[in-house]
């Protein structure tokens, strides 16, 4: 198999160099020994042929050196395989207009190919690797989606005789939660060392009760559904949603949320499907997995400030437009970033959204990091107008 991917970079190297040469060799002509009137410039259908063909061969040279060095017994077999496009077997499809069907890997995964090539190092249809640490680091390197792998996810050691239904329960089942990829190996650990959301009767007041001064709760939330007009919310999306008790509170109100977390060295997704609610495994650099217009509300908690870029914010805002339903509404809770930015930077970014406030606060951030930085927070509900055209 090496010999023959050898094989096949070389030749299109060939093939890429001998097309070069041919347009230099026409170019040249095109040049030599001109009339009178100035030749006329290269067209620039040919200018971006060869563009891309030296772009090509660049790529390529790299990837046989790489290649080269590494060994091709170092790719694994199942990688290969994965990668390789196959023909439909009832021919071409009306639907896709393609008659391959096309294998799915994130392009930023060929920046990381020692992360990659652990990943899918595993023997196909037996046990997977304990390895959900890796695959969440190659997803916050812009590796996503994953690969596809042929092997035997790992479940935690005992099945619990029963789940809870209440998505607040008295305690949650240890025993459901696959403990061996954490350094903690309890709840009462994580709550201990600070991490939020694993103590649920800490956790249950959250947005029934006013945090501090910019903290909007899901009644007086409601209020505002009432008043705008809004329509019924039925779909809900949280983005950064931690252990789902904002969806939980939501699911009390006949609200069906999705929440966008990472585990990140804690059980959250875990956590949040034992709780009954959906998590989704997702960074906050990749797209929503939604449909365009479906979500009646959108609601992005802390995680949302201004460790983003402001221009992969830009597009996370309008990611969240894109979901958005018309007349939908958009929760901003505790964004929080220097004084001294918000209106200069996050107001108007915002505001190219052109969506309707109902409630607007900002307040200063008074705890460490609020104090150090001169930060502020902004707590808001704005309505999506309808956009026919």
């Amino acid at each position: 198999m090496g010999l023959g991917v050898g094989m096949g970079l070389n030749m299109l190297l060939l093939v890429a160099m001998v097309a070069t040469n041919i347009f230099s060799l026409y170019h040249l002509a095109s040049i030599r020994n001109p009339p009178n009137p100035p030749a006329p410039p290269v067209p620039d259908h040919l200018l971006r042929h060869l563009s891309t063909i030296r772009a090509t061969i660049t790529h390529l040279a790299a990837h046989a050196s790489a290649a080269s060095a590494a060994g091709n017994a170092a790719i694994p077999p199942e990688l290969i395989r994965y990668t390789d496009e196959r023909r439909l077997p009832l021919g071409r499809s009306v639907v896709t207009e393609q008659d391959i069907f096309p294998f799915s890997v994130g392009t930023a995964c060929q920046s990381h190919p020692d992360l990659l090539s652990r990943f899918m190092n595993y023997t196909a249809f037996k046990p997977c690797p304990d390895d959900a640490d890796l695959a969440e680091s190659l997803m916050v390197h812009g590796c996503f989606p994953l690969p596809r792998r042929r092997c035997f996810s790992l479940t935690a050691p005992k099945s619990p005789s029963s789940l809870p239904t209440n998505p607040f329960p008295s305690s949650l089942p240890a025993a459901a939660v696959r403990w061996s990829r954490f350094t903690c190996k309890s709840f009462d650990c994580l709550t201990r060392l600070g991490r939020p959301g694993f103590d649920l009767s800490i956790d249950s007041p959250k947005w029934m009760e006013q945090s501090d001064a910019t903290g909007l709760t899901i009644p007086v939330f409601f209020k505002y559904v009432q008043a705008a007009n809004s329509g019924p919310l039925r779909l809900g999306l949280d983005i950064g949603g931690g252990t789902g008790t904002f969806a939980a509170r939501m699911k009390e109100r006949n609200v069906t949320v999705v929440s966008t977390t990472l585990d990140l060295g804690a059980p959250y997704n875990e956590v949040m499907a034992l709780r009954g609610l959906v998590p989704l495994h997702l960074t906050m650099q990749q797209r929503f997995p939604l449909f365009d217009g479906t979500m009646d509300v959108v609601h992005c908690d802390r995680a949302v400030n201004r460790w983003i870029p402001v221009t992969t914010m830009e597009f996370l805002f309008f990611d969240i437009d894109r979901v958005l339903r018309g007349g939908g509404l958009l929760w901003i809770d505790h964004f929080f970033c220097k004084a001294v930015d918000l209106n200069k930077v996050y107001v108007p970014l915002i505001g190219k959204l052109g969506y309707r406030r109902l409630k607007w606060v900002t307040g200063n951030k008074t705890d460490v990091g609020g104090t150090k930085y001169a930060e502020v927070y902004l707590s808001a509900i704005l309505q999506k107008p309808i956009k026919s055209s």
